[in-house]
């Protein structure tokens, strides 16, 4: 659904380059990461296969750094450990930090609210079906 196995769909909105599901993504991918922190440190790539296999494949992300860097840089995750894997690349964990768990409560509480509006809109509009 967001990801690679998504159907490309048409640019009727003058052709910004830009699908549906690139903002939407833009848009909820620093939850996504502030939510896998929550529960252990992790490193980028780790981040992205987590994501993909939690979603069955539907959503991926193939560029993450510039999610961490800006969550880096508003003080939201910070640099853990790094660690040398099997294959002798270095891994640079991320981690939580207590501004970033106030701020994905905060995140998780507008989600919430604005997929409940969403949802009550839709049902209001005999589905979507126009």
């Amino acid at each position: 659904m967001f990801g690679g196995t998504m159907k490309k769909e048409s640019k009727s909105t003058k052709d910004t380059g830009h699908s549906f599901a690139d903002y939407f993504k833009r848009a909820l991918n620093p939850l996504l990461v502030l939510l896998l922190l929550s529960e252990q440190p992790m490193y980028v790539y780790e981040m992205m296969r987590e994501i993909s296999k939690r979603s069955d494949g539907r959503y991926t992300i193939s560029l993450l750094y510039p999610v961490i860097q800006r969550l880096l840089s508003q003080g939201y995750v910070c640099e853990g450990q790094k660690a040398i894997s099997d294959d002798n690349r270095v891994r640079q964990y991320y981690e939580i930090t207590s501004d970033g768990i106030s701020y994905l409560r905060q995140i998780e509480a507008v989600y919430a609210e604005m997929s409940k509006a969403i949802q009550q809109i839709h049902q209001n509009t005999g589905g979507g079906n126009a």
